[in-house]
């Protein structure tokens, strides 16, 4: 992605640290008083300028027309910088995510910050500045939001929350009512990079080729698949936390159908599945950020997957299984040597702190 690097980096040195009281994040930045105001002052309402956050009232008044899809997440991904993105531009990227699966178009944003005392103010700006890159890549605004400070110790750095507010596509009908057997199982790139991206920072690890998160939005390419195949879409969701296995196995479960995978098929970066065997990880498991799982109809997986695959960061897109009667509930995979394994939901937490 580096267009998208590029683009970044040009924001950030538009975007220059204005002077502040002090270089750290202290007690007072969370008072409600002079320091506070002035974070909000230099940061927040300088850095987001629109006409609902401009009016500093406690929530934002907006105007919506039609189906409205509205979700919240938070984000405490430890370490809060790594390769491929930060925790800024992954809350925005998350939110707008989850969105996008309800068959929506991101509007609107709100943003909460519980900082940490001791929190240099260098590193929370370069998350701002994050927010605001993200942002305007998604056309989203930031309308509303919160700051508050914990003492040294007692939080880790930064911890982000979110709400989202999106219109839904007037094409979409999605949800397990849609699904039926025959439906086919498309991804839209490659797995685990995320989650690999960040246990390599963790645990030191380097490798011939750099694995990045792939944290990206995904409300325009949804948008334009529901544009084209309209309810042959059947359902999408984002294999974040628990991966691929546990998105298929809540599927499963929740339609009382089978689910039929094929392990050849599934796309996973060389770099990435040998991160996973060393640390002895399923990439399955793996958690994601920029891809998400589709169910459609038959007749137009093949166009809808050339479609993803000339778009960026879908280059890889793939049919890697369908639904069927057979085994009710579970998720089969058949193996590259022509085996054949259940693949249960994720026990426990793989890798804590992820996203």
């Amino acid at each position: 992605m580096p267009d998208m690097r590029e683009a970044k980096l040009k924001m950030q040195l538009q975007c220059p640290m204005p002077s502040l009281d002090t270089d750290i994040v202290t007690l007072g930045h969370g008072s409600g008083g002079l320091l506070t105001n002035r974070l909000l002052d230099k940061g927040v309402f300088q850095l987001f300028q629109n006409e609902a956050l401009q009016r500093r009232e406690d929530g934002a008044v907006l105007n919506l027309q039609g189906a409205t899809a509205f979700t919240t997440d938070s984000f405490v991904v430890s370490p809060i910088f790594f390769p491929g993105g930060d925790i800024g531009e992954l809350a925005v990227n998350g939110t707008i995510n989850d969105l996008a699966m309800c068959g929506a178009r991101p509007q609107y944003l709100s943003l909460s910050f519980i900082l940490e005392e001791g929190l240099p103010i260098a590193d929370f700006w370069k998350v701002l500045v994050s927010v605001k890159f993200a942002a305007e890549q998604a056309g989203v605004a930031v309308v509303t939001g919160d700051t508050k400070v914990v003492e040294r110790g007692k939080g880790d750095q930064v911890f982000i929350n979110t709400t989202g507010l999106g219109t839904l596509h007037p094409r979409a009908r999605l949800g397990m009512p849609q699904v039926r057997a025959g439906d086919r199982l498309l991804v839209s790139g490659p797995l685990a990079t995320h989650g690999m991206a960040i246990m390599s920072v963790r645990e030191g690890l380097t490798f011939e080729s750099a694995i990045e998160s792939d944290t990206r939005p995904l409300n325009e390419v949804v948008w334009h698949c529901l544009e084209t195949f309209g309810d042959g879409v059947r359902l999408l969701r984002d294999p974040t936390r628990g991966g691929l296995a546990t998105v298929l196995n809540e599927l499963a479960r929740d339609g009382r159908l089978g689910l039929e995978i094929s392990q050849d098929r599934i796309p996973v970066q060389e770099s990435v599945a040998a991160a996973c065997e060393l640390l002895g990880l399923d990439p399955l498991y793996v958690a994601n950020e920029g891809i998400f799982v589709a169910v459609v109809d038959e007749r137009v997986a093949e166009p809808m997957v050339e479609m993803l695959r000339s778009r960026p960061g879908s280059s890889d897109a793939a049919i890697i299984g369908e639904v069927v009667n057979e085994h009710a509930g579970q998720v089969v995979l058949r193996s590259a040597i022509g085996g054949r394994r259940v693949v249960q939901m994720l026990a426990g937490e793989q890798l804590p702190r992820i996203c």
